[in-house]
């Protein structure tokens, strides 16, 4: 295995997917790839949020490790392992895993859409521009083009790591036509959209059954264009003869509330609804197939990745798909442990679950809590967790969140216009 091709959707949950059951045909084209790769039916994120989820899935650590008290990227990544063999490169535009909190090392490219940042005038023009035609991230065609403008600059036959990280699904929910109508049989404005979002995670007891109703089907109309443009990305791949030597993961940092648990967004919880995520895998190498028995987390991409390219991951907590794949029952008892850090004035509070398919625990203190679950308790997840926090204590997480200047005003407009201000 030479090349890999890494994609996660933002804010995609599983049970809206039609490839894990969902009644809407919302992911026709992951339907089809996952139909001919491996579909991991029980599968969870290592956190409810990206500040923590995608430096899980990139470092193969847990969330503790992977970032500091600033969530700033403190662990070695796929791309830092990759980069002695692997031209490296990275296309999203979520400011919270951009270059200003250490995610481009390691990356020979890395679009993280704030290249405009370095010229101030520019920058405060693109903002203007942005906010006139309620843009607020780039879209999955536009990140499609320029990871291929990258790939086509490549030289020949020589191996490559591709992150694509896709916003569309994240909110405020504003899929483009025909997929903005399709399930609501009349076309809505982007503001009206934004709005109705934005009163959504300010005043969700305001949220109407029908508005409700309206988020589902934007949200699902998000989906299917998502859906639509990986695939296109994927054809593209299969033209320029890569995908004969290609391990292709897909996957998503975390799900959204659409009014479940009174939530919507992703609140640092971790209900199903914010946890459970498609993760497939397209390996030439393998016959494929359908894992429901074992839970699987986002912690197993980088031993998954690493495996394939022939290096060692044995220092991580997670393992590898493709292992879970050729002897399930080898995983009949595993456990997967999620966490989430609180927010505002809840930031010193910790929130751990641990699931094994069947059953779970879960757990929650603040950081000034000498509080664990009772030794006592014969729950063998609640022994295994306790476990977990034995870890957790012994390590100090270290280090300043620092953003490089010019960058912090394009992350502020962006997150306010994604809902986080």
């Amino acid at each position: 295995m030479t090349n890999v091709v890494l994609l996660t959707v933002d804010s995609l949950r599983s049970d809206h997917c039609s490839c894990y059951g969902y009644d809407r045909e919302t992911t026709p084209e992951l339907d089809s790839l996952s139909m001919n790769g491996t579909r991991f039916m029980n599968a969870y994120s290592p956190s409810s949020h990206t500040r923590e989820s995608v430096p899980a899935f990139l470092s193969g650590q847990y969330p503790h490790a992977a970032v500091d008290d600033g969530y700033h990227l403190a662990a070695p990544t796929l791309a830092t392992h990759l980069s002695e063999s692997h031209h490296t490169g990275a296309f999203h535009s979520n400011p919270f895993i951009s270059r200003a909190y250490g995610f481009d090392n390691g990356f020979d490219v890395f679009d993280d859409d704030l290249y405009l940042a370095q010229h101030r005038l520019l920058a405060l023009a693109q903002r203007l521009w942005d906010k006139i035609r309620n843009h607020h991230y780039a879209r999955a065609e536009s990140i499609n083009s320029r990871a291929l403008d990258w790939l086509d600059s490549l030289p020949d036959d020589e191996s490559f790591f591709l992150w694509n990280h896709y916003m569309d699904t994240h909110g405020p929910y504003e899929p483009p036509e025909p997929y903005r109508s399709k399930w609501i049989g009349q076309s809505i404005s982007g503001r009206k959209a934004q709005n109705l979002y934005d009163r959504a995670l300010s005043d969700p007891g305001s949220i109407t059954t029908a508005e409700r109703q309206l988020l589902i089907d934007l949200y699902d109309g998000e989906i299917r264009y998502t859906d639509a443009q990986i695939q296109k990305l994927l054809d593209e791949l299969a033209d320029r003869d890569y995908l004969e030597e290609t391990l292709v993961l897909v996957t998503s940092d975390h799900g959204d509330g659409l009014g479940d648990n009174g939530q919507y967004g992703h609140p640092r919880y971790l209900h199903d609804e914010l946890v459970t995520v498609p993760l497939m895998m397209n390996n030439p190498n393998d016959a494929g197939g359908r894992v429901s028995n074992v839970p699987v987390s986002g912690l197993d991409i980088a031993p998954t990745v690493l495996s394939a390219v022939g290096r060692e991951s044995a220092d991580l907590p997670g393992v590898s798909l493709r292992q879970v794949l050729s002897d399930e029952s080898t995983f009949e008892e595993r456990c997967i442990i999620l966490e989430a850090r609180g927010e505002n004035e809840n930031s010193d509070r910790r929130r751990y679950r641990v699931v094994d398919g069947e059953s779970e625990f879960m757990f929650e203190r603040t950081l000034s809590e000498a509080t664990q679950p009772d030794e006592d308790d014969s729950d063998p997840l609640a022994q295994r967790l306790m476990g977990h926090l034995n870890l957790v204590n012994k390590r100090r997480d270290t280090g300043e969140v620092y953003t490089r200047e010019g960058e912090a005003n394009e992350i502020s407009d962006r997150l306010e216009a994604l809902g986080y201000k």
